[in-house]
């Protein structure tokens, strides 16, 4: 074989061992999406999802792994993509339009002038994230009654969760999260997160092979220092040096044991009594070593060892 028959053979074999890897990166996600709709009956018969789409590549990829969804779904819902034209500078306002077009799914852009305001009301260089969010979150619920949605998807993703995990733990004092499934604040609405069981790595790598035209928000991407940020620099970290430890805290997430903590409010700890009834939750719960086989992540509710395109 000339030099040049090589390379073509060694090339085509680099084109198929990334055509076999993207195909199962696509699975993944759709499994692991269609299995937290499952776990939490995020959408059922005849819903109307509203799908906030920031131009980021976690509502891309969210918006995808639906379509594709909804193609092999036993039941019929239907979605709708939503943007919010916060009016920052330098907003390209034509991108998401064309990508949609492009795409046949039905859109709605509303416009609405909350960039002028945070940045009116924030001082310059503190934290505009939880005033930004507080304005955007009560504008997509209007919309979603203006547009009849029964329920409103949010693209955020397992490191979201941790993340707001932990902020609640280290800087908030509670045992917090970021619920797959929720009632929103206004008592309206039903707002799920598919991507819930999803890895920002994954989807990441998702949106280069699907060449999403991304849109960067310039608004506070400049804010280096914010809390989540160093909770997201602590869990990168984790996932380096200790490996199965950010998997066994999320799985951690959804195996609460409330007799075991100390909040009154879920465990009557004032009428706990004996019962001459053996416990499996008792004291004898503490005669396990967590840290026995630390190397062996936890097989648990999310199951992620047990597919092989991991």
């Amino acid at each position: 074989m000339n030099d040049m028959a090589e390379l073509q053979a060694s090339s085509a074999r680099a084109a198929q061992k990334a055509a076999r890897e993207a195909n199962k990166l696509e699975k993944r996600l759709l499994r692991l999406a269609g299995q937290a709709i499952a776990d939490f009956d995020m959408i059922g018969a005849g819903d109307r999802v509203m799908v906030c789409l920031s131009g980021g590549k976690d509502s891309y990829g969210l918006l995808d792994v639906l379509l594709t969804l909804r193609e092999r779904a036993p039941i019929d819902f239907d979605l709708v993509a939503v943007n919010l034209d916060q009016k920052q500078p330098g907003f390209p306002a034509h991108v998401l339009p064309e990508y949609l077009q492009r795409r046949g799914v039905p859109f709605h852009i509303e416009t609405q002038d909350t960039y002028s305001i945070v940045t009116r009301v924030i001082p310059a260089g503190k934290t505009m994230c939880s005033l930004c969010s507080r304005l955007r979150r009560g504008i997509l619920y209007r919309v979603a009654t203006e547009l009849g949605a029964t329920k409103i998807a949010l693209g955020h993703h397992r490191d979201d969760i941790l993340g707001t995990f932990f902020l609640n733990l280290f800087y908030g004092g509670k045992l917090k999260a970021m619920p797959p499934k929720l009632v929103s604040d206004d008592g309206r609405h039903v707002v799920i997160r598919p991507l819930a069981y999803v890895k920002e790595d994954d989807l990441a790598r998702y949106a280069k092979l699907k060449d999403f035209p991304i849109i960067p928000c310039n608004l506070c991407g400049s804010q280096e220092n914010l809390k989540r940020k160093e909770v997201k620099r602590m869990l990168a970290e984790w996932e380096r040096c200790f490996p199965g430890r950010i998997e066994n805290t999320f799985n951690a997430l959804a195996r609460v044991v409330p007799s075991h903590l100390m909040d009154a409010r879920l465990f009557d700890f004032r009428g706990l009594a004996a019962t001459g009834v053996p416990d499996a939750n008792g004291d004898i719960a503490f005669d396990e070593d967590p840290c026995a086989e630390a190397s062996e992540p936890t097989a648990g509710v999310i199951r992620f060892a047990e597919s092989g395109d991991r």
